[in-house]
């Protein structure tokens, strides 16, 4: 049984060489302890340094919040905590949206609680219900701020697929007229099932 204890917010102590950036999803974060609560403890090892929840824990200081619920993971060695903290956040990054499923969903919160936090933005709602299966990037032309669009493209890439990309995108674009034809030529070309998990 996972024993969880409320703890003082400046007890916890942040992991110096944490690999995982996180800035962009404080907002989101905390938009939603403040909506539904605490429904996933920060995990700590016995020094109450984080191995999982560095995002919470910022989430939490935003929102000034006094204590915050913990789990100690007890009896873990050094190397076990190590790997936890990196397959914890690794393993979240293997998974994509169905769609379909998605919009239904959305759907249904927008018109029985479309006042509900749900993570999505604005402009990712709007295309998600105004294109049922799959956005669609014609829409980006006149959005100034793509990133917020398609975080998954701008966030959650490595160095390594950025450079494919780039390099993709080079060759291509000799053959059409924008960067967005660009775009939807390769995107026509390959599963966009599978881009939510680069």
């Amino acid at each position: 049984m996972m024993r969880v204890k409320n703890t003082t917010t400046d007890s916890i102590i942040p992991y110096a060489r944490n690999p995982r950036i996180n800035e962009a999803t404080i907002d989101k974060v905390a938009a939603s302890i403040a909506e539904f609560g605490w429904r996933q403890p920060i995990v700590v090892d016995e020094a109450m340094v984080v191995i999982a929840g560095h995002t919470r824990l910022l989430a939490a200081q935003k929102l000034k919040q006094k204590t915050v619920p913990v789990h100690v993971a007890e009896g873990l060695t050094p190397e076990q905590i190590k790997a936890y903290r990196l397959a914890d956040n690794r393993t979240q990054e293997d998974s994509a949206w169905d769609y379909e499923l998605l919009t239904l969903e959305l759907a249904e919160l927008q018109n029985d609680a479309p006042d509900l936090f749900t993570g999505f933005s604005e402009a990712e709602l709007e295309n998600l219900l105004t294109n049922p299966g799959a956005p669609q990037l014609d829409d980006l032309d006149d959005r100034s701020d793509e990133s917020d669009f398609w975080p998954a493209i701008y966030v959650k890439v490595s160095p390594d697929t950025k450079q494919r990309w780039d390099q993709l995108m080079e060759d291509v674009s000799q053959y059409v007229e924008s960067e967005n034809e660009a775009v939807e030529r390769i995107l026509t070309s390959v599963d966009t099932r599978s881009l939510a998990t680069v």
